[in-house]
């Protein structure tokens, strides 16, 4: 045997057993463990798929789950869930409905428009972001404390009976 052959002997082999022993870090199913870095198999994405699609159907109108899509829209509450002269956030939506008076819903985005944070809480009449100190009129969006400048955008919202929808 000559020199060349030998080492692409030992390059052939040496990937060879390479290759087996990364075939055997492979995921685990029976593991107890969890990784965050396991990427599903296509598979296992369209049952979890489907078994969000089943459990998105089984909650439609039920606010008490979080909101549920509808054919005009997402179903974000019942008018009885916002307090009057309060309001709620919906984080996964990125907005805030707020009640000013008896019966009276608006609806506004729920991202500042100072740096961009979420708003954390209604209270004492305003929308209040907890990055900068912002503070947001409830019911027009309208800057009552800055730094923010600019009021937090409208949201379009329909309440039909006792259900808020976004639109």
């Amino acid at each position: 045997m000559t020199d060349g052959s030998t080492r692409r002997t030992m390059l052939t082999t040496g990937t060879a057993a390479l290759a087996a022993t990364c075939l055997g870090c492979g995921n685990n199913k029976s593991s107890s463990s969890s990784s965050s870095t396991e990427t599903p198999t296509a598979s296992e994405s369209a049952t979890a798929s489907e078994s969000a699609t089943a459990s998105e159907s089984a909650t439609a109108g039920s606010s008490a789950s979080g909101p549920a899509n509808s054919a005009t829209g997402t179903v974000l509450a019942q008018t009885s869930e916002i307090p009057e002269g309060g309001g709620m956030i919906f984080k996964e939506e990125k907005v805030v409905v707020t009640q000013p008076k008896a019966g009276e819903f608006k609806a506004f985005s729920a991202i500042c428009t100072h740096m961009g944070c979420t708003v954390s809480k209604v209270a004492d009449g305003t929308i209040d972001c907890p990055c900068h100190g912002s503070k947001f009129d409830i019911t027009d969006g309208a800057v009552a404390h800055g730094p923010a400048t600019k009021p937090l955008p409208p949201k379009s919202i329909t309440v039909s009976g006792n259900s808020i929808t976004l639109t």
